[in-house]
């Protein structure tokens, strides 16, 4: 079964302090996140726009990658 990215995002929350569960952490509050989303173009540029909690973009594109990996 296919899973949104935000869904696969949030099996990373947690108390461990790395890029990936901070961005997770961060997603789980951001309310306007779009949690259904599967497309990369829709959720980079929304990470761009409004995405002032993760660092650096590679993050989300390591991540993507995973979640690529994860939803074959």
């Amino acid at each position: 079964m296919r899973r949104s990215f935000y869904h696969y995002l949030m099996t990373l929350k947690g108390p461990k302090k790395n890029d990936e569960t901070d961005f997770a952490n961060h997603a789980a509050k951001d309310i306007q996140f779009p949690k259904q989303s599967e497309d990369y173009e829709e959720l980079s540029s929304y990470l761009e726009m409004n995405g002032d909690y993760l660092t650096n973009m590679h993050t989300f594109d390591d991540l993507w990658e995973k979640y690529l990996e994860n939803n074959r």
